[in-house]
């Protein structure tokens, strides 16, 4: 079975190729058809099933898997969230990550329209963080990457796939 990941990022391929590792995975670049920094829960988990659906029909796959990362303000506080999202046949499966507070700093710069990874890469003077540990990776000191995120995102995509698998052949 293919399974093609809405994405080139690789800490996205990465994450599905180790989860899905009995599947042949690619990664395709597609539309997230929302804004190229998600400023909600909703919008973020918009875009995952956007790049699934994209990946799905662009890949000519059983299976299209989008994941998305964005931020949340909420009260004040800046928030971290990624969402995952597989569409196979008719169905939707979506799973969403930990969430870590962000430096309430970015809020302004981020509601102006700059994208989280330009502000990690002044903030930390390094270059494509979110091809590498991401913003989790720096706030949580390297304890939890973004590939880890969406390994568990994927792992909770697979379970739940395997779940309605082994319930639609015992009915």
């Amino acid at each position: 079975m293919k399974i093609i990941i809405g994405s080139l990022n690789p800490t996205k391929v990465g994450a599905v190729k180790k989860v899905f590792n009995q599947f042949n995975v690619e990664g395709l670049n597609v539309p997230s058809d929302v804004s190229n920094q998600p400023m909600s829960d909703f919008e973020t988990m918009q875009g995952a099933i956007n790049r699934a659906h994209n990946a799905k029909i662009a890949g000519k796959s059983e299976i299209g898997i989008g994941l998305e990362g964005g931020v949340i303000i909420e009260n004040e506080l800046l928030f971290l969230c990624n969402w995952g999202a597989l569409v196979y046949e008719n169905e939707v499966i979506l799973a969403s990550g930990a969430k870590i507070l962000l430096p309430c700093e970015f809020i302004k710069d981020l509601q102006n329209g700059t994208e989280l990874a330009v502000l990690m890469e002044r903030y930390t003077n390094e270059k494509d963080i979110r091809s590498k540990e991401g913003a989790v990776g720096i706030f949580t000191n390297g304890r939890i990457t973004r590939t880890q995120i969406f390994e568990h995102i994927c792992e909770l995509l697979l379970g739940q796939y395997e779940f309605k698998i082994i319930k639609e052949v015992s009915n």
